[in-house]
């Protein structure tokens, strides 16, 4: 999801064309600094400093808007959701007067900026890397601080509790009897799930496509098999952790989008992953941050409309109806299953 400041790279090609083996490789975040409540940080934990610059349909994105409210940052560090519309020049701002859900509208901090390129391009006139959402701004230094989503969403963790009340304050999303735990899932769960989606969906070759559909799905049995053995509501018990977090937002998009969009079409969730079904919808509709942070209009018609090189004339599908199901529905088939 980016452009190159020389304009030498077309942002449709998400494998380069001249790599034969094509695989979609992912570039690394370029900012990468912390906010820290000590003193003499360079950028200090305070009140109506930051910025979070968003994506609805990102799932990356999605993650530090879970986040944020869960840890009751609302008050602390506002935000800003781009258009859904992806082309030529990247992510654009939401026009005055487009009628568009969420928090989406042009840029509050800088008039007459029109994509989140201008604000790259503020901090540096030659930056040539991705310009990407998350994208977390000091206002009062008129500085990117970190567009990385899992450092971003890791500050959010502790970075402000000082400012927060005790309720939001002691939610500990990555407690440390479950960090190597954490980390450890993460790792496949990043390269397989999260990332194995794009994988898949923008591979140019058709042995680059199916050897990573097939890791993606033995990483999805591998979730469903660990939800099987875990009768409480989260992926680690009772406690909502940076692991539901992570996973959901992929799991999250899988049937509207990656089944039919990015060929991720061996199964589905609701039909095929009983387990990841349950855990997704009761993340979405029993925890708000997860339910109120999902924009299924952006998501939809993200993909479809901005990925031209898989889908040239921006047909978006009906379906699934509907996008989530119920917690107490089930698809057709799997409800007849039940009954045997």
């Amino acid at each position: 999801m980016f452009q190159t400041a020389d304009q030498k790279k077309d942002i449709l090609h998400w494998v380069d064309p001249k790599d034969k083996s094509g695989e979609f490789k992912r570039q690394q975040s370029v900012f990468r600094e912390w906010i820290k409540n000590e003193p003499g940080a360079e950028f200090p934990a305070e009140k109506d400093r930051y910025h979070l610059y968003v994506s609805y349909a990102c799932p990356w994105a999605h993650r530090a808007l879970i986040v944020r409210q869960l840890k009751g940052l609302e008050d602390i560090v506002s935000y800003t959701s781009v258009h859904w519309e992806m082309l030529e020049k990247g992510w654009r701002f939401a026009k005055p007067g487009e009628d568009v859900p969420g928090n989406t509208h042009p840029d509050p901090i800088h008039e007459g900026y029109t994509h989140l390129r201008d604000i790259y391009y503020e901090n540096n006139k030659d930056y040539g890397g991705r310009f990407t959402v998350p994208t977390l701004y000091d206002k009062k230094q008129k500085r990117i601080v970190n567009n990385e989503s899992s450092e971003i969403i890791r500050m959010f963790y502790t970075a402000f509790d000082h400012l927060l009340p005790e309720k939001y304050a002691k939610l500990d999303l990555l407690p440390k009897d479950l960090e190597k735990q954490i980390d450890e899932n993460n790792e496949w769960t990043y390269n397989d799930i999260n990332n194995g989606v794009y994988k898949s969906g923008f591979a140019t070759t058709q042995e680059a496509y199916e050897k990573n559909v097939k890791t993606l799905f033995k990483s999805l049995d591998r979730a469903e098999e660990h939800l099987s053995k875990n009768a409480a509501p989260y992926y680690y018990g009772d406690r909502l952790t940076e692991g539901d977090v992570r996973l959901y937002t992929t799991i999250i998009r899988f049937d509207p989008v990656y089944v039919q969009h990015f060929k991720c079409n061996i199964k589905d969730i609701r039909s095929g992953y009983p387990h990841l079904h349950k855990w997704m919808r009761n993340l979405y509709w029993n925890v708000p941050a997860f339910g109120e942070t999902t924009e299924f209009t952006h998501i939809k018609n993200h993909y479809t409309r901005s990925h031209k090189q898989i889908n040239p004339f921006s047909i978006t599908p009906v379906g699934p109806e509907p996008a989530i199901l119920p917690l107490d529905e089930e698809v057709p088939a799997v409800a007849a299953a039940l009954k045997k």
